[in-house]
């Protein structure tokens, strides 16, 4: 084992014990450490961000990436993401050999690239991502991998192909009916749910019917706003339920709240109660 693979097998380790994953389920520590970072973040001395604002690592040296640390992809714009909340995220997702995921919110595709190889060659990926030049270099960065596809578009504008996963990685304030109605039975989505103002939640919604989903908030998280996914009063709403810190176990839409709702918004309601059967 070289130097840079002996960081990235530690790294990717580290980052997955962190999450929370057993030891003996080793697909997605695998995934990691198969997936070089470097190729993704484009030449250093890179951009770390931190709560003061981002700091410059001290040279150019790949190792310095295998750090929890999210990377600037470009001045002024989006993070590479805290990788410790991806592992989290990717774990509760469970991608499984065959499978075809959405990934909205690709940026240069490294949490792409880790999900192809959890889905395999007989699995498909599509990834969306709105900002060109992030997009071209996904296109560049992916090229190896002949069952992803990238698309330079919004993944909150349709047609979209029917999935087992959709992972968003931009802010939403209410999941859309566009990926809802994409879900196959089973199918699960993950989607950072924010508020107006300060952090979220990465929410988990699994489809049980097709009105019907079982929902998790996984964990708190800030990430910048999904555009075409904003809504100014589901946002406020969002803002008084999360102050409220109760348990989230149920997503509903095309019927009225009851006692349990949790949020809502135009069509769909959040619930602090059980799917009933």
């Amino acid at each position: 084992m070289d130097r840079l693979e002996a960081h990235r097998s530690f790294f990717a380790s580290l980052i997955t014990a962190n999450a929370g994953v057993p030891v003996q389920d080793g697909r997605l520590a695998t995934a990691f450490a198969s997936t070089p970072r470097e190729r993704f973040l484009g030449s250093g001395p890179w951009k770390v961000a931190t709560a003061i604002g981002p700091i410059e690592t001290p040279t150019d040296d790949p190792a310095l990436l295998y750090q929890d640390i999210a990377v600037a992809l470009q001045e002024g714009g989006p993070n590479n993401g805290q990788p410790t909340l991806h592992a989290l995220c990717l774990a509760a997702l469970k991608p499984q050999d065959g499978e075809t995921v959405l990934h909205i919110g690709a940026g240069t595709g490294y949490y792409t690239a880790v999900l192809a190889r959890l889905v395999g060659s007989a699995g498909a990926v599509f990834a969306y991502e709105i900002e060109p030049g992030l997009a071209q270099r996904a296109i560049t960065n992916l090229a190896d991998l002949p069952h992803v596809t990238v698309l330079a578009r919004s993944g909150t504008e349709g047609p979209l192909l029917q999935a087992d996963v959709i992972y968003v990685n931009a802010g939403a304030a209410f999941p859309l009916d566009l990926w809802l109605d994409a879900l196959r039975p089973g199918g699960r989505l993950l989607f950072p749910l924010m508020p107006d103002r300060g952090a979220g939640g990465m929410l988990l919604l699994t489809r049980v019917s097709p009105e019907r989903f079982t929902a998790r908030l996984l964990c708190r998280a800030l990430f910048l706003p999904c555009i075409g996914a904003r809504d100014e009063e589901a946002a406020r709403n969002l803002s008084a339920a999360f102050r409220r810190e109760e348990v989230v176990r149920s997503f509903h839409r095309h019927t009225a709240p009851d006692e349990s709702c949790w949020c809502s918004g135009d069509g769909w309601w959040l619930s602090t109660s059980e799917i009933s059967e």
